[in-house]
């Protein structure tokens, strides 16, 4: 049996042992080391000669998810990290440092709906004598810039048959299957952008899916997050908040028309069938 079958379920094993029958969730431990996986995949950066992958992964529960694995959360965060650290040493890829797993609550989550972020986190600085060295190599590299210690967007992951429907196809899908859909667009002075992600980053890094030429907006200023059939502007401690049709909010559901305000910046949130 291979080494990521015997920690998939051992990871497994902790939903189905004593604990999984005390707190019962719809979101499982294999699930999330799954997912943790997928997304390690989708932000791995390929550079000349070596490819890196995201070392720090934080898992955005639902409160009553988070409640349940208090229990037994350094377990479970340890043994994530492992399965990410044997997934990357059979891949062939490099990582910075271990993986570290970080869990925090959203509010705006309900149960059995997850998200991960992940960031590529530099490596302490060796002391006198002392070499960092890559997980997946165990052999000095030069690291190349692959965007410091920013964050990246977050991904929300949801549970297929939820009463919300939240698996709903994407335009492209919608489009194929000759089915109407609807179109959500963000307009400034400058433009419009088309939203198709079901989380949207926005801010004035150009990391952001919607990148705002603003002096007063932050870097990862806020984001536009689907949920079920609603869409919600969510502040991310930005410098200068959000304002929804001139009311500062942190979290709020949006209805055609909202104009946003971020910085000094107006945009628009428009959805029409197609």
């Amino acid at each position: 049996m291979s080494v990521l079958k015997k920690l998939e379920e051992k990871i497994q094993g902790l939903f189905e042992s004593g604990f999984g029958r005390a707190f019962k969730s719809p979101v499982q431990p294999v699930e999330l080391a799954r997912k943790l996986v997928k997304e390690m995949e989708d932000n791995k950066v390929i550079s000349v000669s070596r490819i890196y992958a995201p070392n720090e992964y934080t898992l955005f529960l639902a409160p009553e998810d988070a409640t349940q694995f208090e229990s037994y959360e350094e377990n479970l965060k340890s043994d994530l990290a492992d399965y990410l650290t044997e997934h990357a040493r059979k891949e062939g890829y490099d990582l910075l440092s271990r993986p570290i797993v970080v869990m925090k609550t959203d509010e705006d989550l309900i149960v059995g709906e997850f998200g991960i972020a992940t960031r590529m986190l530099s490596a302490p600085a060796p002391t006198a004598g002392e070499q960092i060295l890559p997980v997946a190599t165990q052999a000095p590299v030069a690291v190349p810039d692959i965007g410091g210690d920013m964050m990246g967007q977050t991904v929300v992951y949801r549970p297929r048959g939820s009463p919300e429907g939240t698996m709903a196809v994407s335009a492209n899908e919608a489009r194929e299957m000759g089915l109407t859909h609807e179109k959500i667009t963000l307009s400034t002075g400058s433009g419009s952008y088309d939203v198709t992600k079901r989380v949207l980053l926005i801010g004035r890094s150009r990391q952001c899916d919607l990148t705002l030429e603003d002096s007063n907006i932050s870097r990862r200023h806020a984001e536009l997050r689907q949920r079920g059939n609603d869409y919600l502007i969510v502040d991310l401690d930005s410098t200068n908040g959000v304002e929804v049709n001139g009311k500062k909010v942190k979290t709020k559901t949006l209805q055609n028309g909202d104009v946003l305000t971020l910085g000094t910046t107006r945009v628009r949130f428009e959805r029409q069938l197609c």
